[in-house]
């Protein structure tokens, strides 16, 4: 049985950054303190908390003589406020893919234009980016919602930077007919996700089975998961090599894999090895 790597995979720019600077505070002595999961993996985040990471679920809970770290999806300016107030030492770690949708929402909210935002609204980078342009913005999932909004002016048209980007050009069109004055669309997905979107897709129709190593709460993993199931059924979602069912490679001659934007190498490379000892396994057994 062969295991085929996509072209891209695992970690992306943002992601590494972020952790990066966790370790970086992490040298210097700091005890750290993440609002929420720093990023979207939980055994890398297990992993940092044996080097002594732990997490908070509101600002109240930092103390002075802590660093509090802002995740990689990013917060309201009000929760940056409030950390900043009681943490000795703030550690943005914001994708600069999210901030730069921050930026914009601002922008447009400040030129008294709407903004409309492609997304899960629940998406802690979706509640953040909102954060910026609340008395301006709308959050939808899909071209649909389009239809229950307020005349839109002059609206900005963004994204969530983990979405297909077929999605967001369906509500762009929407958007172009509930607009008054012009509309603009920027696309604010991240090129990562492109990336690891377009080499699964490459790669899934060409195996018997396919792999996607990433959090199930992972909005990009869970994209990347719908991608390939376009090409190959038997295409499935895990998060450690445990999760791999040797029954489901029965057959398989050629089999993917790929990983989600937040999944640290360590375990692709576990996945990896996992999937090689079945396949010897399983040629012995024939």
């Amino acid at each position: 049985m062969q295991v085929l790597i996509a072209d891209e995979y695992g970690f992306c720019f943002g992601v590494e950054r972020a952790v990066e600077m966790v370790e970086e505070a992490l040298q210097e002595g700091d005890t750290v303190r993440t609002l929420g999961p720093l990023i979207h993996n939980d055994q890398e985040m297990a992993r940092l908390a044996t080097h002594g990471v732990s997490m908070i679920n509101a600002p109240v809970q930092i103390q002075r003589g802590q660093t509090a770290v802002i995740r990689a999806h990013g917060v309201t300016p009000q929760i940056e406020a409030e950390l900043r107030e009681k943490a000795s030492k703030v550690v943005d770690a914001t994708c600069p893919f999210v901030t730069k949708v921050q930026k914009l929402a601002s922008r447009a909210a400040a030129q008294d234009r709407h903004v409309v935002i492609v997304g899960n609204p629940e998406h802690p980078e979706m509640i953040g980016v909102f954060g910026y342009a609340p008395e301006h913005s709308f959050i939808v999932s899909n071209a649909e919602e389009v239809a229950k909004l307020p005349r839109l002016k002059n609206p900005l048209v963004v994204s969530q930077t983990t979405i297909k980007l077929q999605n967001l050009y369906d509500v762009a069109e929407a958007v172009k007919a509930n607009a008054d004055g012009e509309v603009q669309v920027i696309n604010t997905i991240c090129s990562a996700t492109r990336d690891r979107q377009d080499a699964a897709r490459a790669l899934a129709g060409e195996v018997d089975a396919f792999y996607v190593i990433g959090g199930r709460h992972s909005s990009n993993s869970r994209k990347l998961l719908a991608v390939c199931k376009e090409q190959c059924e038997k295409s499935f979602l895990i998060e450690t090599e445990d999760e791999i069912n040797a029954e489901d490679l029965c057959g398989a001659a050629r089999v993917g894999l790929t990983a989600g934007a937040s999944t640290p190498n360590w375990l692709i490379e576990k996945v990896g090895m996992r999937l090689e000892e079945i396949g010897e396994q399983l040629a012995v057994g024939n």
